[in-house]
């Protein structure tokens, strides 16, 4: 199965749930009812820790959405991940996920956001000299 995976789950009192393993995070969304009958979501981070011990423990984050905040939320999110997007693209970039990352990038270099002296240590291979 996919590394982010879609999951449907059941409430106890049967409103609506989704849930979404993303590797050591899972993400619930779910649907819960106000003292007055009314609707809101509920976002939950999970991420799976370990002690020192070996043993296993969940770090939670939560966040209340109510209906009337959804439209500039969904705006919101929708501009930032797009602005994400845009700069750096679809491709995952850390030294998690990618053991040769650099990170000192070209553009922080060159707009001086890291002195050139910090990279100099690299070498520049050009295949016509092998």
């Amino acid at each position: 199965m996919d590394e982010n995976e879609n999951l449907e789950r059941s409430e106890p009192d049967g409103i609506y749930s989704k849930v979404l393993r993303a590797g050591r995070r899972t993400y619930f969304f779910d649907v819960r009812e106000t003292r007055a009958g009314d609707y809101y979501l509920t976002i939950t981070e999970s991420k799976k820790n370990t002690n020192e011990d070996g043993s296993f423990f969940y770090k939670k984050h939560k966040i209340y959405l109510y209906k009337e905040d959804f439209g500039n939320f969904k705006e919101m999110l929708e501009e930032v991940t797009d602005f994400v997007v845009d700069q750096r693209g679809e491709e995952v970039i850390s030294e998690r996920h990618q053991k040769n990352y650099d990170s000192y990038s070209e553009s922080a270099v060159s707009s001086g956001e890291i002195p050139k002296s910090a990279t100099e240590s690299f070498t520049d291979v050009d295949f016509d000299d092998i």
